[in-house]
């Protein structure tokens, strides 16, 4: 069984702020782990969710973020300064999370609902947030590995095609596709939702 929902959303990068990054990143790749970690924390949100798109497992996801930002960590000589940080550090995370995806082994376990505490949300609205929750984990898995991660990267992390396209390591057309294809697919297998609920 999945996971419940993905990581925690947290809102992504500012792109306004591209210099303060940089700053960052120079002082990283100069061997400042005070600035690296900064970067970290900006995408470890991100990473997670990037990971989650490939896994399917919040756990694994955790794991795989963890390694990539470890394997960035001693890949940073290799980074290219005149190119986005974030669409680097995004392709190392989900090279980990395809290498989990490969070597990890059958186990599953269900958390514990935090909705089951007092005071949540009402039993009704949880139970159709939960169905509709399910029914889309349902539908992505049904997509393949790069069509979800395509469609996960543009419609809830906002990424444009020219990133998603270098954090996938494919070309910008075959984006375009994966992202138009799977929305098709998701609208097909969501489309009785409504007369369901």
């Amino acid at each position: 069984m999945s996971d419940p929902q993905p990581p925690h959303p947290v809102p992504r990068i500012p792109e306004q702020d591209p210099a303060a990054e940089g700053v960052l990143v120079a002082l990283a790749v100069a061997g400042d782990r005070a600035a690296f970690g900064a970067l970290v924390e900006r995408y470890a949100g991100v990473a997670r969710r990037v990971a989650w798109a490939i896994l399917g497992n919040a756990d694994d996801a955790d794991d795989a973020a963890q390694d990539a930002m470890l394997s960035a960590l001693v890949k940073l000589d290799q980074y290219d300064p005149r190119r986005p940080f974030g669409p680097w550090l995004l392709r190392i995370v989900a090279n980990a999370a395809t290498d989990r995806r490969r070597r990890r082994s059958v186990r599953r376990s269900e958390p514990l609902d935090v909705g089951f505490a007092a005071g949540g949300p009402r039993p009704d609205a949880t139970a159709e947030r939960r169905a509709l929750g399910e029914r889309l984990r349902q539908a992505l898995a049904a997509l393949s590995e790069r069509r979800r991660a395509a469609v996960v990267l543009f419609d809830v992390e906002g990424y444009s095609h020219a990133e998603i396209a270098a954090i996938l390591g494919i070309p910008e057309g075959t984006v375009r596709s994966e992202v138009f294809h799977g929305r098709r697919r998701l609208r097909a297998l969501l489309g009785d939702w409504k007369e369901e609920a």
